[in-house]
């Protein structure tokens, strides 16, 4: 699962996913690409599912580029435990992704092969999402 490299004393606050994406909405690397048309924390389990899926599909032929990270820290207290005593230990890593963000690229791989790819990772995230081409208004 992918997380970050650095997390000794790493609390953090819950960041918003409300609002369109600022960086990383136009497709740089790839062909095809999957938008995110809501925002959402997408969970470190999802993001290896979704490329599991597309690896899966294109027979591991072509490139995938994945231009999400999960950095923030989900935080969990135990089963049956009193209120107070501090903040719960991290339990999950999560992605924030907002409304514009473009997630996976694909390249490589015929168009047909890329767009079913890219509709099979669709369904492994807790997001609407629409697949675009380069070049095209997305």
């Amino acid at each position: 699962m992918l997380m970050p490299k650095r997390t000794k004393y790493r609390r953090p606050h819950r960041v918003s996913f409300e609002g369109k994406a600022k960086g990383r909405n136009e497709i740089i690397n790839g062909e095809y690409a999957l938008v995110a048309k809501e925002g959402a924390w997408i969970n470190s389990r999802q993001i290896e599912a979704a490329r599991i899926a597309m690896t899966r599909e294109m027979k591991r032929l072509g490139k995938v580029w994945i231009n999400i990270f999960p950095h923030l820290a989900k935080t969990k207290k135990p089963m049956e435990v009193r209120m107070g005593s501090g903040k719960g230990a991290p339990d999950s890593w999560v992605a924030v992704v907002k409304e514009g963000k473009i997630m996976f690229e694909i390249a490589g791989v015929a168009d047909d092969i890329a767009k079913e790819a890219l509709r099979l990772a669709s369904h492994k995230l807790p997001v609407r999402t629409k697949i675009v081409k380069r070049g095209d208004a997305a």
